[in-house]
């Protein structure tokens, strides 16, 4: 994506500031590079998807599913079924593998999310400090609290189709999004 210097609003109607304008002027997805590697994980069963609200980090405050970063020498599963395990106290089954999102923030900061779905769960959801989960049925999914990408691609996940898409943010606000069907995926090598 390139945005030249000049353009004075963004995707969804509101001014860049400078800095991010002189930020995507010089933005190539060809050149892009994670400063993090994270997951997703959401846990999809009866007609209902599980969703926490974070209580910190990055997101504070939204809905999301669990995640969190990708350890030195963890596989990006592993990763995934251990924060859901931290943050929401229960094991997730039939774990797959759905897709790859990358997101670029005009601060310059990257990052790579493999996003898991998973068919059930051992245990009941019960809150931490670092999140409150609840059950949303498919229906009723709460997007205006949700960072805007997750509209793009979650319907995605939930019909159990695989997908890669790539987003840029100026802080929480969505720029620009892309979003193509993937083949099946496979689980990613271990991060080291």
């Amino acid at each position: 994506m390139t945005l030249p210097e000049e353009s004075p609003v963004s995707g969804n109607g509101a001014a860049l500031s400078p800095a991010a304008a002189r930020f995507l002027a010089g933005f190539d997805w060809a050149r892009w590079k994670p400063d993090e590697l994270a997951t997703l994980l959401f846990i999809v069963r009866g007609g209902r998807v599980l969703l926490i609200e974070k209580h910190r980090g990055l997101g504070r405050g939204k809905i999301n599913g669990p995640g969190g970063r990708i350890e030195p020498g963890e596989t990006a599963e592993a990763a995934a079924i251990r924060e859901v395990e931290e943050e929401v106290l229960v094991r997730p089954t039939g774990v797959r593998r759905m897709g790859e999102l990358r997101f670029q923030f005009t601060s310059g900061h990257a990052i790579g999310v493999e996003v898991f779905r998973a068919d059930d769960c051992v245990g009941e959801p019960g809150p931490t400090a670092e999140a409150t989960p609840f059950w949303a049925d498919l229906d009723a999914i709460p997007y205006d609290r949700m960072w805007e990408d997750d509209a793009v691609w979650l319907p995605s996940l939930l019909r159990g189709e695989s997908f890669f898409g790539r987003f840029v943010f100026d802080e929480d606000r969505m720029l620009d999004s892309y979003l193509e069907p993937a083949p099946t995926p496979h689980e990613s090598p271990s991060v080291g």
